[in-house]
C-alpha cells in the first residue's frame, strides 16, 4: 500500500511512518514543517526507497492536488493539525485555519483524486482525531463512539469541526472515510511542550515542575507506538464510514503521572533526587477538562486490537529515551513558545 500521511514529521505521524514502513508500506510524508515538526524523527527511515517527502501546507489546495496526482496514494492518513491546547487559547485562528480549513482542503483534494481514479472501493481517507472533542467526564463513565460532542477549548472545537466535515464528505459524496479518536499519547519524540516531556526536562534541569490546578485531572494515557499500531489496524481492517475510539486503558491523574515520572528519574538519574520536591502547583488552564476516558470495546471486538504497553512500562521507556536522547530534544527548547507558560490570556 502507498499511504499519504499528513503531519508525518510530528510526534504521532512519525511513529506511524516508522511502523508503516517496517510493514513494507510505501509512505509519502506531507508536512509543512511548522514549529512542532522535526525531520530528525524520521532519520532511521529517510533514506529508504519506501519513503518520499513533500513539504506542503494543507491550507494550499493547489499543492495538495499536485501531490495526489504525482503520487497516486492508495490511502490517506490525515494527522496534520495544531494540537496544543494552551497555544489554541492564545492563537485560536491558527487552529481554525489548519484543523478546519486544512481538513476541508484535504477532503476536497482526496475526493477529486478518488473521482478521477474511478472511485476505487479500496481507497480510504483516515482522519485521526482526539477524545477531547467529547468534552469532560465526571468521576465515572467512558467516551464511546456515540458520545455527543461537547468541545471546551479552541483546539477541541477545531478538531470536532474537522470530524464533522469528514463524516459529511462520507455521507454527501460517498468518500470512503475512517475516523479515530484517541486518548492522550506519550512516548519517544514527544515535542517538549506537552506534560510528560516538560516534567522530564524540568526535573533534569532542577527547575520547578508545573502542575495545573490540584493535579486531579484524569487522562487515559496511550503509548505512541501502540497508537501507531492501532491506526494501521484501522486503516487495514476498519469498515468505511466507521469511527473507532483508541484508548490506552491507563487512566491516571496528572499528579500521579508526575510523581511516577519523578520516581523513575530518581531510579535512573539520581542527581537531584528526590525529583518530586520540584513539583509546583500553578493556576489551572482556562476550560481545563476534568477527566477523559475511552471505551475501547469497538476496536477490540471488531478488529481485535488492544494496547500492549502499561503506564508504568511506558513511562520507564519514555524517561529512559529522554535521558539517552538529549541531542534530540535540547535544540527544540529554542523554538517559539517552548519552555514558557502559554494559554493564560483568558
Amino acid at each position: 500500500m502507498k499511504i499519504l500521511i499528513t503531519g508525518g514529521a510530528g510526534f504521532i505521524g512519525s511513529a506511524v511512518i516508522r511502523l508503516a514502513m517496517a510493514r513494507d508500506h510505501a509512505v509519502v510524508n506531507l508536512d509543512a514543517l511548522t514549529y512542532a515538526a522535526c525531520l530528525d524523527n524520521l532519520a532511521s527511515v529517510a533514506d529508504s526507497p519506501l519513503y518520499q517527502f513533500e513539504k506542503a501546507d494543507i491550507r494550499d489546495r493547489a499543492a495538495l492536488d499536485a501531490i495526489f496526482d504525482r503520487h497516486a496514494p492508495d490511502a490517506v492518513m490525515h494527522l496534520a493539525a495544531e494540537s496544543h491546547v494552551d497555544r489554541s487559547i492564545d492563537a485560536p485562528a491558527d487552529f481554525i485555519e489548519t484543523n478546519v480549513l486544512g481538513t476541508f482542503n484535504m477532503l476536497e483534494a482526496a475526493r477529486a483524486f478518488w473521482d478521477g481514479q474511478g472511485r476505487p472501493d479500496a481507497f480510504r481517507f483516515h482522519h485521526i482525531s482526539t477524545d477531547e472533542v467529547f468534552g469532560s467526564l465526571g468521576e465515572t463513565g467512558l467516551f464511546s463512539e456515540d458520545t455527543p460532542y461537547d468541545p471546551r477549548s479552541p483546539y477541541s472545537a477545531s478538531k470536532a469541526s474537522s470530524d464533522h466535515l469528514v463524516r459529511a464528505w462520507s455521507e454527501t459524496y460517498g468518500l470512503p472515510v475512517l475516523v479515530t479518536n484517541c486518548s492522550n499519547n506519550y512516548g519517544p519524540y514527544h515535542f517538549p511542550e506537552k506534560l510528560i516531556p516538560v516534567v522530564i526536562i524540568k526535573a533534569l534541569a532542577g527547575e520547578a515542575i508545573p502542575v495545573y490546578g490540584d493535579g486531579g485531572n484524569v487522562r487515559d494515557w496511550l503509548y505512541v507506538e501502540d497508537h501507531a499500531d492501532a491506526l494501521l489496524t484501522v486503516l487495514e481492517g476498519g469498515k468505511a464510514g466507521r469511527t473507532y475510539n483508541i484508548g490506552g486503558e491507563n487512566e491516571a491523574t496528572n499528579i500521579h503521572l508526575v510523581r511516577t515520572i519523578c520516581a523513575e528519574l530518581d531510579r535512573l538519574h539520581a542527581d537531584g533526587a528526590p525529583h518530586d520536591q520540584l513539583i509546583t502547583f500553578v493556576p489551572d488552564r482556562p476550560g481545563h477538562d476534568r477527566r477523559y476516558a475511552i471505551d475501547p470495546t469497538r476496536i477490540r471486538t471488531e478488529l481485535g486490537w488492544r494496547p500492549s504497553v502499561t503506564i508504568d512500562d511506558g513511562i520507564a521507556r519514555t524517561v529512559r529515551w529522554y535521558l539517552e536522547n538529549e541531542d534530540w530534544w535540547r535544540p527544540l527548547l529554542d523554538r517559539k513558545g517552548v519552555g514558557h507558560r502559554l494559554g493564560t490570556k483568558a
